[in-house]
This record gives structure tokens, C-alpha cells and sequence, in this order.
């Protein structure tokens, strides 16, 4: 495929009101290697990225922890995150980028905060068929004339709407429970977002809840299928990865900002998640970007 008939497959949408990109792109099983090729190599941007998987299956790279995305599943990346990805086989994919302020209140973008990967497993069959139609519209309003974006942002809403309504679906308990353990998840991660730079655990956040230990895990299994542990421990590294790359901080102040009395403790739980070095993360992402 020559390059004036790639570029031609991605269609690139600047919203006046917001000065800023919003673009979809399909990718198919013919063309998944020639279409996704600048993204083989590792990169941050400043926009949203949810990418929908059909068929097939790509590595994903997120902040050199290396996962793999089977069909059908959404993948939602918040911006600042650096990642890079390659297909494993062929594969039939929609790529949506945009900027967090076209829908500042998504929970998906919410979630980012907590999560390494926002990954969510989708049912097949004609729910599936949903989604492709969605992302279909996307793309054929984007190519109009005179671009309605207050349809553009409804069909986005919709369909963020729908990926997280999946989640809710892969939750392994009954219907009338979900609804509750639902609440309490959220209210959980409203009260981390406001204490996660302490130096508390499981029980600080339980008792905050009204709720045991063992009820508040539970909770967060059937949600993310992550511990109260580990999410803390997320939104922690989550906080460090940006300190460490958009601050001039030293290891021991962003280790203390974040509740490590000691540097060389803060060091350890980052190299156990990350397989790498606060000091070395730094300075192997910073390289990637001079």
C-alpha cells in the first residue's frame, strides 16, 4: 500500500472549539502492520486512546509492563502513559484518540488512575456487532462536510457508555448486588484519590467505608479484579511514574510525597511492580523523548 493511500485511511477531526485533535481509525487484518507502524515504537501523547479489538490480538506495552489484548476487548489508555504496541496476528481493530476535556467525567478515564491497564473483556455475537456500528458513525461523521461534533461526542459518550456497562456485566456476582458494590467501589475511590499519599492501608479505608476488611476486597475483586492493596499501590507508582517524569523532585521527595519514609523502601516497591528503578525509569523514558 503506498503512503498517499494509508494516510487516506485515517481521518483527523481539530475541534475548534476545544483546538484539538479527535481522530478514528479502522484497522484491518490486511492492513493492521502498515497502519499501526508508528506505533511500534514507545511513545507518550496527550490525548485519550481506546482501542477496540474485533479480532485478533496485539502485545501492549504500558509502561514496560507487557500485556496482551485477545478479541474482543477494549482498551482504554489515558494520556501520559507511555506504551507502544504490535500485533501478534492478523486483526481487525478501531483506534479512537481524543482529548479528556471532549468528556471529562468518563469513568474509564477515572479508572485509568487506579488501574495499570484498563482493559475490558466484551461479549461476541451481536453486542459486539454494537460497537463496530458505533465506531462505523464515528467515522462516517467525521468525514461530513460540515462535522456535527455534538454528535461526535454523544456517539463517544455511547459508546464508552456501553465498554463500561461490560464491565459491570463481568462482574461474577448476582444483578441485585451489583448496584451496591458498585457504590461502595466508587465512594472507595474517591476516598483514595483524597489520602492515597499517606501512609495507610486496608483498614484506614474499610473503617472509612463502614465496611471489614475482607467485604472491601471482595468489593474490589468483583470490580477490577485487583486487592485494596494493589490498587493503592497503583494509584501510588501511578502518581510516582508522573512525578518522576514531569517534576525535578529527587527519588527520596517523591518517595516521601507519597507516604515512603525511606527512599530505599520506596525503591523497592517501584522496582518489585515496575521491574525497573525509579532513578533508571526516568532516565530510560526522558532518553526516548531528547
Amino acid at each position: 500500500m503506498d503512503r498517499k493511500r494509508l494516510q487516506s485511511s485515517i481521518v483527523f477531526v481539530y475541534l475548534p472549539c476545544m483546538e484539538k485533535l479527535f481522530r478514528i481509525f479502522e484497522i484491518t487484518q490486511e492492513r493492521s502492520n502498515q497502519i499501526l507502524a508508528p506505533f511500534y515504537d514507545a511513545h507518550i501523547h496527550q490525548f485519550e486512546e481506546l482501542i477496540i479489538v474485533f479480532q485478533g490480538s496485539l502485545e501492549h506495552d504500558i509502561d514496560y509492563q507487557i500485556e496482551t489484548l485477545a478479541a474482543p476487548v477494549a482498551c482504554y489508555l489515558s494520556s501520559g502513559k507511555l506504551h507502544k504496541l504490535l500485533p501478534r496476528t492478523a486483526m481487525h481493530a478501531w483506534v479512537i484518540h481524543f482529548k479528556a476535556e471532549l468528556l471529562p467525567d468518563s469513568n474509564l478515564n477515572y479508572y485509568s488512575n487506579f488501574l495499570t491497564s484498563n482493559s475490558i473483556a466484551l461479549q461476541a455475537g451481536d453486542n459486539l456487532k454494537r460497537f463496530n456500528s458505533l465506531c462505523q458513525l464515528l467515522q462516517t461523521e467525521t468525514q461530513q462536510e460540515h462535522v456535527d461534533y455534538t454528535t461526535i461526542y454523544h456517539l463517544l459518550n455511547g459508546l464508552i457508555t456501553m465498554i463500561a456497562a461490560e464491565r459491570k456485566r463481568n462482574m461474577p456476582i448476582e444483578n441485585h448486588i451489583k448496584s451496591l458494590q458498585i457504590t461502595i467501589f466508587s465512594n472507595f475511590l474517591i476516598i483514595l484519590e483524597e489520602n492515597f499519599r499517606l501512609d495507610v492501608g486496608v483498614t484506614f479505608y474499610a473503617n472509612k467505608l463502614n465496611i471489614t476488611e475482607r467485604n472491601l476486597n471482595s468489593i474490589c475483586k468483583n470490580n477490577v479484579q485487583k486487592s485494596v492493596s494493589e490498587i493503592i499501590e497503583t494509584r501510588k507508582l501511578q502518581e510516582a511514574k508522573r512525578m518522576l517524569l514531569h517534576t525535578t523532585k529527587t527519588i527520596s521527595e517523591i518517595g516521601y510525597a507519597l507516604g515512603y519514609n525511606e527512599k530505599s523502601y520506596f525503591t523497592r516497591v517501584f522496582h518489585a511492580k515496575m521491574n525497573i528503578t525509579p532513578t533508571r525509569f526516568r532516565e530510560r523514558t526522558l532518553s526516548l523523548f531528547e
